[in-house]
């Protein structure tokens, strides 16, 4: 059976993620209801992440604020806010022990957790987010120089708001303080992209 779809254990972030989708699953992305859970969701996944401080909500917080800087529409503010808010929601929802290990992921580790921005987008319509929330939550681990994840976009093929989110999620990640012993993980690359050395996220900024 696929761990990512066995049956929910009350006392697992999987089971605690159930129990927040049924709170969210008729409220709208204005409904206070639907916000509060957003903010319940991305709680838990800090504390799958393990995470010492919390990051997706200062993630969402300073994304917004680069948004409104860039003058993006109100609509397309609110759906990154809430895509940052999940943008773990597929790693909490496999629930890996790999992520904390200090050990380099095995090849199929790294593939396996390439799934997990599709299965974020998945848990994100679960959870009630907009379509638009959705998409963002799948494309943030997309590079501008086509070598990212699910869907290889590159460039401006990757929508602003996307761009916006993984370029923050990337730099904040880059001050993050994390319990003792866990370390950031990534999964393998198309094999154009294996040999390159610096490689270009978000804008065209290199990483």
């Amino acid at each position: 059976m696929d761990p990512v779809r066995r049956g929910p254990n009350a006392g697992s972030p999987r089971g605690v993620l159930e129990r927040l989708h049924h709170m969210s699953a008729t409220s709208t992305i204005n409904d206070p209801v639907a916000s509060k859970a957003f903010l319940r969701l991305a709680a838990v996944g800090d504390q799958f992440e393990r995470y010492a401080n919390p990051h997706a909500v200062r993630i969402a917080a300073i994304a917004d604020g680069i948004a409104k800087l860039l003058h993006m529409a109100a609509e397309d503010c609110r759906s990154l806010r809430v895509a940052a808010l999940l943008h773990d929601l597929g790693e909490t929802t496999m629930e890996r022990d790999y992520i904390w290990r200090p050990e380099a992921l095995t090849e199929e580790e790294r593939i396996d957790l390439a799934r997990h921005p599709v299965i974020g987008e998945q848990e994100a319509s679960r959870a009630g987010a907009s379509r638009a929330a959705q998409l963002l939550v799948r494309w943030h681990h997309e590079w501008w120089n086509g070598c990212g994840y699910p869907d290889a976009l590159r460039g401006e093929e990757i929508p602003l708001a996307a761009r916006t989110g993984a370029k923050t999620d990337h730099r904040v990640g880059g001050d993050r303080v994390r319990s003792a012993g866990r370390k950031s993980v990534s999964v393998a690359r198309p094999p154009a992209c294996q040999n390159r050395g610096a490689v270009a996220t978000g804008w065209s900024t290199q990483r």
